[in-house]
């Protein structure tokens, strides 16, 4: 019987679990093939994503269609974003894993120091904007080489028929050639997500059953509960019943699990929604700006450890209190980056911004490779449910 690529990862993720569980932190020595995983992905997402956009732009027939697009994205983005946010509170203000902690000498580490400012909006803005194209090619910048590939896009929709139509086909090949190019990379997905899995488990396995594990049920528990939203919106908004949609997704899951990177995560899932028969010109935008701008795993983790560290501390907020977290939540989760353990550094800014202790906040870094799992599954399950939820918007307007 044949196995496809969803089994042989499957394969390899049981083969990681076994190894792990066997060797426990020895299994680190297999490390860099995960890595090595980790760092095609990366290597193939910049120009898939550039490409892949501009080839699905040029298929725009004018300027109100791309507007339509992003006004249903982002209005998307922004209320599950808010609801991931309150979702995280409400989880901690539950379970309330944070009070009667105490600190000790053998708790963790002093963070010294600041570790970095909330950024204004205008800061925000600004920083979307590319001042050097190679730059944001080589620091993987996503939002970046979005707005930089929408800026071409636009310029390409205002040429002649002749240069449009070649330039069209010069974006559709080389689109071709990227997605080709992460099909070969998944060859090797076996191999490197079950070394990432067996490094996980053997290194962070206890940590499941320690003291943590009460932070741990409060945030996976939200996290369910989103997930279970995007389903139901699944069920009644999109042309996807929910089973199918996860059993033809199945391998990115494993993805996102295994390398805990959105940026990462992102080849496999422009390669997915091309499997899933998405249009291209809706999958080519909704992914891309998801990966920066759509964080809804990470939201739940921000919000979670800050209430944490409060409970902790002793601290008590007002109603008032709760808008300024929103809002500067929704500011901060923008800002985490797409590679694994980015999210951690913007949670101790945003316990820093209100003043609580980050010792306290560090305590999660102990076993952030195990939140950052469901964080960046959550994310990209949102942009993907996006997706196909602004793909049959668009259908019915044909």
């Amino acid at each position: 019987m044949k196995v496809g690529p969803g089994g042989r990862i499957l394969i390899g993720m049981l083969a990681g679990v076994v190894l792990g569980a066997v060797l426990g932190e020895r299994v680190g020595a297999i490390q860099p093939l995960g890595d090595l995983f980790i760092t095609l992905l990366i290597l193939a997402a910049a120009p898939l994503v550039f490409f892949n956009l501009l080839a699905g732009l040029t298929s725009l027939t004018d300027l109100r269609t791309l507007g339509r697009l992003a006004g249903k994205t982002v209005g998307f983005f922004l209320t599950t974003e808010l609801v991931a946010l309150s979702l995280g509170l409400g989880a901690m203000a539950l379970l309330r894993p944070g009070v009667g902690l105490r600190l000790t000498e053998t708790g963790p580490e002093a963070v010294s120091g600041a570790v970095g400012e909330a950024p204004s909006v205008g800061d925000v803005l600004l920083d979307m904007i590319p001042t050097n194209v190679f730059r944001a090619f080589a620091e993987g910048n996503v939002v970046q080489i979005v707005i930089l590939a929408l800026m071409l896009g636009i310029a390409t929709m205002a040429l002649g028929a002749g240069p449009r139509a070649r330039l069209a086909t010069l974006f559709e090949d080389l689109a071709g050639l990227f997605r080709r190019l992460v099909h070969m990379i998944l060859w090797i997905a076996p191999v490197g997500i079950g070394a990432l899995v067996a490094v996980t488990v053997g290194r962070y396995g206890a940590d499941l059953i320690g003291p943590m594990a009460r932070f741990l049920a409060g945030l996976w528990g939200a996290q369910v509960v989103i997930v279970t939203g995007y389903m139901l919106l699944l069920s009644f908004f999109s042309d996807f019943r929910p089973a199918r949609f996860l059993r033809a997704t199945g391998s990115l899951w494993a993805t996102t699990a295994a390398t805990t990177s959105s940026l990462a995560s992102l080849s496999v899932g422009l390669e997915t929604a091309g499997r899933l028969d998405l249009p291209r010109r809706v999958y080519s935008f909704v992914l891309p700006l998801g990966a920066q701008l759509n964080k809804d795993g990470t939201s739940v983790m921000l919000a979670a450890v800050l209430l944490f560290t409060a409970q902790a501390a002793g601290v008590t907020f007002s109603p008032a209190d709760f808008v300024t977290i929103l809002l500067l939540g929704m500011l901060l989760s923008h800002g985490t980056g797409g590679v694994p353990g980015g999210g951690f550094v913007v949670a101790l800014i945003y316990v820093q911004a209100l003043n609580l202790p980050i010792e306290v906040a560090a305590i999660v870094g102990g076993i952030y490779r195990l939140v950052d799992m469901s964080n960046t599954t959550v994310n990209i399950m949102g942009d993907m449910v996006g997706t196909a939820l602004v793909a049959r918007s668009e259908a019915r307007r044909a």
